[in-house]
């Protein structure tokens, strides 16, 4: 379906990638995947002819349709409908020809090709698709320009998938969906009769979706077959194999160059050296494996902890406008070391409730009582316009730092995961991945006790969104969190809470009982399992008990580390000193005093390496199930 054969693109003098090859089979569900800015865009300009190859060649079978979401996104007075059926552009010219041809056998030949094509469901596959994504009978009759643009965006997914291109091209569709249009996305695509090329950092859909990998590293492509996470353990694989292998060819180079230098010159042994000589030319070195490391996130923990229930609502309503609530009943409390998910498709109110909590939005009616001190912060992707376009991160970081010394301020941001290069870029220049995390870090500055994030993943990739993922779970404090990502929701969260028909209630089941409430699977499957002596709910229940029975615990391993890192900088303070050969010459009392205390500190050392080892093992027997 796809020959990309030896080619070279560049953009802006920078070269992405480098006589790069990859042959496509027909029918493939691919995964374009790779870190943010190698060049997984640009290559889709590259395949639609948008941009042209440095080198070499991309090439398809004749007649070959490709079909990518529109840019702009549609904003006309036409109903959602008429304009994903217009996107059957064969479909459209046929209807519109058979309105005026006379000819018979013209006629024949138009009523064929449009039951060849299936013309006359069009209209119910296209609602099929769009209800899938969000819309149901009644917005589908409504004019685009009713919407906003990231529903409108949706729209224009519709009509690509219902066009149904020989080659689809998708980059990061996932971005203006909700979870559960992720859900039906991840069915649809599976299911596609024909060939895909997926953009995406959402594990779960290259998971469940595609049935290859192509991964964009080190400006080459290479093909893998199997979803992610198959890919992602063949790869480690790989790189431990070529590590090995480099190893092992060091070891026997230098061995031959050693023989080489010892007997050049002895003329019995001339020979074999002069052998070993072009055995070494031979060899073809085996580079070293390079796998980028991505920078952690790091959240403060709360400067102050404060009693359950930290936030607690009876009777609540809430609403933009009075007496028009989006959210009503609310009766909910949340705990000082919650996780909990929102779970509802957009437009059911989760980020209303999301900005009650935050207490950016008061109750109508109904009471909200908020513990004392308690600090909560928030998180959505909208916050990126609030940033200073012109300042740079060090800029916003020292306005909440105007005292502090400058080596303060930089480690602070530091913190955040952005690079010294970074941290000195203006705002505007920023990735969406680096303003993410410069927002992150932000929001956080003063340790909250209650984390609220609304879609934090849209500009990140998997690696950072797996340090995000850590990051929370490492989190002490509370955090409520609405994503179209099922990976980290199911890797983050305790309790789930449904935001559905006007009010928020605690859901359940599981993610897998939600996925398959969503693309219409076993509707009983949680009814059969509500006979099973423990839930699922319950114990995420016991999992966040036995987490807050080990905090003291965990308090004193984390004492215990700091304890490690101040001995372990004391040391090497020491061994610099004792570095200097000067000092045994004129200050012996004193390099003997540093070389005891370096001995007991190094003793010490190992007692605290094995308070933490029992520590540690302590915590872990004592959070497990």
């Amino acid at each position: 379906m796809l020959i990309i054969d030896d080619v070279s693109l560049r953009i802006a003098g920078r070269l992405l990638l480098d006589h790069a090859s990859l042959t496509l089979p027909a029918g493939s569900k691919a995964g374009l995947v790779g870190r943010n800015g190698t060049g997984k865009t640009t290559l889709f300009k590259a395949i639609t002819g948008e941009m042209p190859t440095e080198t070499g060649s991309i090439s398809f079978p004749k007649n070959t349709r490709i079909g990518q979401v529109a840019q702009e996104a549609p904003g006309t007075e036409e109903p959602l409908i008429d304009i994903v059926l217009k996107a059957d552009a064969e479909r459209l010219a046929l209807l519109t020809e058979s309105e005026t041809a006379t000819d018979a056998h013209r006629i024949a030949e138009i009523q064929m090709r449009l039951a060849d094509i299936d013309a006359h469901s069009a209209e119910s596959r296209a609602a099929t698709i769009l209800a899938g994504l969000g819309f149901d009978a009644e917005a589908q009759k409504r004019p685009a320009s009713s919407f906003s643009g990231g529903w409108r965006m949706r729209v224009a997914l519709a009509s690509v998938l219902f066009s149904e291109p020989d080659l689809l091209l998708l980059d990061e569709p996932t971005n203006y969906l909700d979870l559960e249009g992720t859900m039906w996305l991840e069915s649809y695509v599976a299911k596609y009769p024909h060939t895909v090329l997926l953009i995406s950092h959402d594990r779960d859909l290259l998971n469940r979706s595609v049935n290859s990998i192509v991964h964009l590293d080190q400006m080459k492509l290479t093909f893998w077959r199997g979803g992610y996470d198959q890919f992602e353990r063949q790869r480690t694989e790989q790189l431990e194999h070529q590590e090995k292998a480099r190893t092992k060819q060091e070891a026997q180079r230098k061995h031959m160059e050693s023989f080489v230098e010892r007997f050049r010159a002895k003329a019995s042994k001339a020979r074999q050296a002069q052998s070993r000589l072009k055995a070494l030319e031979k060899l073809k070195p085996i580079s070293a494996a390079i796998e980028d490391s991505v920078r952690p996130f790091s959240f403060p923990e709360p400067v102050k902890t404060v009693a359950s229930p930290i936030i607690s609502v009876q009777g609540g309503t809430v609403g933009y406008q009075p007496g028009k609530p989006i959210l009503k009943g609310l009766t909910l409390r949340i705990d000082e070391d919650d996780r909990i998910a929102l779970l509802g498709a957009n437009g059911n109110g989760k980020s209303t409730f999301a900005k009650l909590i935050a207490g950016r939005l008061k109750l109508e009616t109904g009471g909200m009582t908020v513990a004392p001190g308690l600090k909560v912060s928030m998180f959505a992707q909208h916050q990126m316009d609030d940033l200073r376009p012109e300042e740079t991160a060090v800029d916003h970081v020292r306005r909440l730092m105007p005292d502090a010394a400058e080596a303060k301020v930089r480690a602070r941001v530091a913190q955040m995961g952005l690079t010294t290069e970074k941290m000195n870029t203006k705002a505007k220049d920023l990735s969406g991945g680096e303003k993410a995390r410069l927002l992150m870090g932000l929001a956080t500055f003063e340790g909250p006790n209650l984390f609220i994030l609304d879609e934090p993943t849209n500009h990140l990739d998997i690696d950072s969104r797996e340090a995000l993922m850590m990051a929370l779970n490492e989190f002490p404090g509370a955090v409520i969190l609405i994503s179209h990502d099922p990976y980290l929701i199911e890797a983050t969260a305790d309790r789930l809470w449904l935001v559905k028909d006007g009010t928020v209630a605690p859901y359940e089941g599981d993610m897998s009982d939600y996925r398959q409430l969503i693309t219409g699977g076993a509707s009983d499957r949680r009814e059969r399992r509500e006979a099973d002596k423990a839930s699922k709910a319950d114990k995420r229940r016991e999992a966040a008990a036995r987490r807050k029975s080990m905090e003291p615990v965990a308090k004193e391993i984390k004492a215990t580390e700091g304890l490690m890192d101040r001995t372990r900088k004391r040391i090497e303070a020491i061994e610099q000193q004792l570095a200097d050969p000067a000092i045994y010459d004129k200050q012996p009392a004193k390099a003997t005093s540093l070389a005891k205390e370096r001995s007991d500190l190094s003793n010490a050392l190992d007692r605290h390496e094995d308070r933490w080892l029992a520590l540690s093992q302590e915590y872990e027997q004592g959070i497990a199930e």
